[in-house]
C-alpha cells in the first residue's frame, strides 16, 4: 500500500462489527485521516504490517487473536500509538491493555468527537505529528531521560519505556519532591480528565517494575504521587 498523503495520519480500526468498522470509517475520513480495518486479530497484524499503520484503533473481543494479543504483538513490533475500545464495565480489561502497552482506551458506546479526539491526542504524542522534541535530559540518582531522544536509562543501560510511562516518568521527575495528583498526571500525560485515575496507578506499577529501587515514587493515599529526590 502506498503511504498516505504528506501530512495525513494514517488509523488502523480492528473491530468484528461491520457496521462499527463502517461508522469509524466514516468519523475519522470525514475528519481527513487515511483509514485502513482489519475484522480480526489475525487480519490486524497482516494489515499492520502492510499499510504501516500510525496509530491503531483495536477492540479487546475479536476472533482468531483477541485484542489483548495484538496489542501486544503491535508493542513488540512498534511504538504507534494503540487505543483499545472496551465494554463500559470492564475495567479490567482496560487495565490488562494498558499493562500491555495500550495508551489509551475508549469505552463503547463512544461518540465521534471523543475518538476523534483522543486519535488526535495520540498522534500529537507520536513523533512526526507535530510534537516538538523536548531539549535538554533529567537525571536522579541513577535515572537519566534523554528528552529529545526519548530514552531511558538506568545505571547506563537503556530502559525500554512506552510512550505513557516515558511521559509519566518526565512529569514526575520535571516535578521531584512535589505532590502530583492523580488528576494533573491524567490531564498532563493523557491530556484528559474523563479517564479512571486507575490508569495512573497501572503505569506507576510498570515503573516500580522497570526501574526497581533506583527511584522513590511515593504514594499518597487518596492524592496521588512524588518521586523524591
Amino acid at each position: 500500500m502506498n503511504p498516505p498523503p504528506s501530512g495525513t495520519a494514517r488509523v488502523l480500526v480492528v473491530d468484528d462489527e461491520m457496521s462499527l468498522r463502517a461508522l469509524l470509517r466514516a468519523y475519522l475520513v470525514k475528519a481527513g485521516y487515511d483509514v485502513v480495518d482489519a475484522r480480526d486479530g489475525r487480519e490486524a497484524i497482516f494489515e499492520f504490517e502492510r499499510a504501516t499503520p500510525d496509530v491503531a484503533i483495536v477492540d479487546v473481543m475479536l476472533p482468531e487473536l483477541d485484542g489483548f494479543e495484538v496489542v501486544r504483538r503491535l508493542r513488540a513490533r512498534s511504538s504507534l500509538p494503540i487505543i483499545l475500545l472496551t465494554a463500559k464495565d470492564q475495567e479490567r480489561d482496560r487495565v490488562t491493555g494498558l499493562e500491555l502497552g495500550a495508551d489509551d482506551y475508549v469505552v463503547k458506546p463512544f461518540s465521534a468527537p471523543e475518538v476523534i479526539a483522543r486519535v488526535r491526542a495520540q498522534l500529537r504524542r507520536s513523533r512526526g505529528f507535530g510534537e516538538e522534541a523536548l531539549p535538554g535530559k533529567l537525571e536522579v540518582g541513577r535515572v537519566r531521560l534523554d528528552l529529545a531522544g526519548r530514552r531511558c536509562s538506568l545505571d547506563g543501560a537503556e530502559v525500554e519505556l512506552t510512550r505513557r510511562e516515558f511521559d509519566l516518568l518526565t512529569a514526575l521527575l520535571q516535578s521531584r519532591d512535589r505532590v502530583l495528583t492523580r488528576e494533573h498526571l491524567l490531564e498532563r500525560v493523557w491530556e484528559t480528565e474523563f479517564m479512571s485515575q486507575r490508569t495512573v496507578d497501572v503505569h506507576v506499577a510498570a515503573l516500580r517494575r522497570k526501574l526497581g529501587d533506583a527511584l522513590a515514587i511515593t504514594a499518597l493515599r487518596g492524592v496521588g504521587y512524588r518521586l523524591d529526590s
